[in-house]
């Protein structure tokens, strides 16, 4: 029933984004071909779309004008999910939130939806139940890629008409090292939204916010890790009205991360509330992955950030280490198991078991 309901709701989102007036066209941009939808009258337009090397997106192409929406049927889905079928749902103010990023174009624009409100659409995306307590927030985080910001040339409407059109309470919070721009924009309520964008280069960028073209006047905060976790993400649905397309990281590079950021959190109470999140997600979905047979995944994922170097093999032993007890053991023989599977055997895993 997940299954349906995440193709209905992608294909009934692809029909509203692109009218049956428009016309899809192949478009090559530095050797590689990408999907825009060109619209003639009253004048002519051209609006992004994605790879054309990205199956799902061809096939929506091939099926735009066959694409019917079906809102009441959809909202029967997710009733039914989340009520008879136990999935989790977002609060209704953060699937509002993320409603309204998605019906702006955030997701089409490659960002991605990370955090604990990403982390609350895995349940349906493997087919298993998580605690209420790993799913608790009050914030919601968006990621994208500067070259990919810099390079469609696109952008979605103005984030504070996006945020005010849910609650005109919301406002930018400057930068502090850069007051003229803004990562984060905040509610009376202090809700959070947050824009970060992955660090590759040099330590000195990442207390610089750096201009997003692509997102309607926001900046974002360079992270470290964050490359590794939005590469190849992955598109489900969140359980929220008639439910909401999101492009959310791989599970399994979303535990791997999780164990990498908990061994940085700051040593304050603020810090050492985010980290007990941070494991108990990470122990979650290793057990989620190993259940729901996604072992060569979770290796490969391992593998890869493993082979990064001395400091990122630091940081998952550290976040393995942090776990209590029966969960480290638990999650560890599933991360040996897993390397196994693939035939991998990673210098000094082993030492994760201390």
């Amino acid at each position: 029933m997940f299954a349906e309901l995440v193709q209905r709701c992608l294909d009934a989102t692809f029909e509203t984004e692109f009218s049956i007036e428009g016309n899809f066209v192949r478009v090559p941009v530095k050797g590689r071909d990408y999907w825009y939808f060109e619209v003639t009258r009253p004048k002519k337009t051209r609006k992004y779309v994605g790879p054309a090397e990205d199956p799902e997106i061809t096939q929506r192409v091939e099926a735009h004008k066959e694409v019917k929406q079906d809102k009441r049927a959809l909202r029967k889905l997710v009733s039914t999910l989340t009520r008879e079928a136990g999935l989790a749902a977002p609060n209704r103010f953060t699937g509002d939130i993320v409603d309204a990023m998605g019906t702006a174009g955030i997701f089409r624009l490659r960002a991605v939806l990370i955090g604990t409100v990403a982390f609350q659409t895995y349940a349906g995306y493997l087919g298993v139940k998580l605690p209420g307590a790993a799913l608790q927030t009050g914030d919601a985080d968006f990621a994208q890629h500067y070259s990919v910001s810099s390079s469609i040339e696109e952008s979605l409407p103005p984030v504070m008409d996006i945020l005010h059109s849910v609650d005109p309470s919301f406002r930018p919070v400057p930068h502090l090292s850069d007051p003229k721009h803004s990562t984060q924009f905040e509610n009376a309520t202090r809700y959070r939204i947050e824009f970060l964008t992955p660090n590759r280069g040099s330590d000195e960028y990442l207390d610089q916010a750096t201009p997003m073209p692509a997102l309607g006047g926001a900046a974002a905060q360079p992270l470290r890790f964050l490359d590794f976790l939005i590469h190849e993400p992955v598109r489900t649905v969140m359980l929220h009205r008639s439910g909401v397309p999101v492009t959310v990281p791989s599970p399994e590079r979303f535990a791997i991360h999780k164990l990498i950021v908990a061994s940085r959190r700051r040593s304050d109470a603020a810090g050492a509330a985010k980290r007990e999140k941070d494991i108990l997600q990470a122990s979650l979905l290793i057990k989620a992955l190993d259940v729901t047979h996604r072992l060569d995944e979770l290796a490969e994922a391992l593998t890869e950030a493993w082979h990064r170097g001395p400091a990122w093999r630091a940081a998952i032993d550290k976040g393995l280490k942090m776990m209590p007890k029966k969960n480290r053991d638990t999650s560890v023989t599933i991360l040996q198991q897993a390397l196994a599977s693939i035939g991998e055997d990673l210098d000094g895993f082993r030492l994760s078991e201390g």
